[in-house]
């Protein structure tokens, strides 16, 4: 699937065991790079006005998924995610107590994060289009 917002594209695509051709990360994989993408933009953006000397940071976002759910193998399975952890690495001049307050403030201004946690309105529409009559 090609992807695209303003001037932008990527590819999405699921293994072969899916019916894809292995040729990009799927959906659930970039959503979990977006979330770590996010909250590593997040520390970067305001590290300096919380007074953090970010030296270095690594995000590391892994998520549980039973796979039966989706592909309709087990009816009580989850579909999506059941599980969600990130886990920071970071190096930084400060006290543990600042860093931890600092990754609070990243979780809580993160807006893939806030995106998850309080599920917005999903709306849906379709249109038909090159319809054989």
């Amino acid at each position: 699937m090609q992807c695209a917002s303003r001037q932008f594209q990527f590819l999405l695509d699921e293994p072969v065991s899916l019916g894809g051709k292995d040729s990009a990360m799927n959906p659930v994989e970039a959503l979990l790079g977006t979330l770590g993408a996010c909250k590593g933009i997040v520390a970067k953006s305001f590290a300096r006005m919380h007074q953090i000397n970010l030296k270095n940071i690594r995000i590391e976002v892994r998520g549980e998924l039973d796979t039966d759910g989706f592909t309709g193998k087990n009816k009580e399975a989850k579909i999506g995610f059941s599980k969600i952890t990130t886990e920071f690495f970071i190096e930084a001049d400060n006290s543990e107590e600042e860093i931890a307050a600092f990754i609070a403030f990243i979780e809580r201004t993160c807006p893939v994060a806030d995106t998850i946690k309080n599920t917005p309105i999903l709306e849906t529409s379709f249109h038909l289009e090159n319809v054989l009559a």
